[in-house]
């Protein structure tokens, strides 16, 4: 177990440094840097990477919405699954205390309300989406993704593009809900970076967590029941 925990912390930091990486030092404008189709690539990329990586170590899980989706699924124990939060946690907020020190030596660097690549809804924050809009999105959008994710690693499927096949669909959220909500769809991903930013990205940190959780649970149950399954 002391090698998954290693492997959810190195996968998990990998996402945050490669996804909010990109939003934070590449920069969302399409004419100076990567824009948000760069973005929604990088985090796609980073569970490529993570896949690969470390996959056949921890499952490559980098998401605690995930790990209670497998949970939920029958396919991982209690134990487990808090051993796997614990290391996710901590894989993103040390992705995001990196970028920070990172960020500190660019001359005029502040980190703003939303830094770090954070999560958030309303007025303030990207497309102006309300809260309703952010929950209905975030709890979707996870929903999709571990399903996508339960069928890729099912027995019987073909596991050898699985990696690629998560990352493609984690794209794809990124492409359709950046605007939303900056895309969480993950707890760990949403605290790390809303540890360092407080203000608005802290106090709407709940959404990130509670929303994406329901997403994962009912992608598990839905799976255990059989309805996503292929027998």
């Amino acid at each position: 177990m002391s090698k998954k925990f290693s492997a959810e912390v190195i996968g998990t930091f990998i996402l945050v440094f490669f996804g909010c990486g990109a939003a934070v030092i590449a920069g969302a404008d399409g004419t100076t840097g990567v824009g948000l189709t760069g973005i929604s690539l990088a985090f796609g990329i980073s569970i490529v990477a993570a896949a690969y990586g470390i996959g056949a170590i921890s499952g490559a899980h980098l998401n605690p919405a995930v790990s209670l989706g497998i949970l939920l699924a029958g396919k991982m124990s209690p134990g487990a699954f808090i051993t796997y939060v614990i290391a996710q946690l901590a894989g993103a907020i040390l992705g995001a205390a990196v970028l920070y020190l990172i960020m500190t030596g660019k001359t005029g660097f502040t980190l703003g309300e939303y830094g770090l690549g954070s999560n958030g809804y309303g007025e303030n924050y990207l497309g102006k989406y309300n809260l309703t809009s952010a929950l209905i999105f975030e709890i979707v959008a996870t929903f999709l993704f571990v399903t996508v994710i339960l069928g890729a690693t099912h027995p019987g499927a073909s596991t050898i593009l699985a990696g690629l096949a998560i990352g493609l669909t984690l794209t794809g959220i990124h492409l359709v809900g950046i605007q939303v909500t900056g895309v969480s769809v993950n707890p760990a991903r949403s605290v790390g970076p809303a540890l360092f930013a407080g203000g608005a990205a802290l106090s709407q940190l709940w959404v990130f967590i509670l929303a994406p959780l329901v997403g994962g649970a009912l992608a598990g149950i839905v799976h255990a029941a059989g309805l996503t399954r292929a027998d």
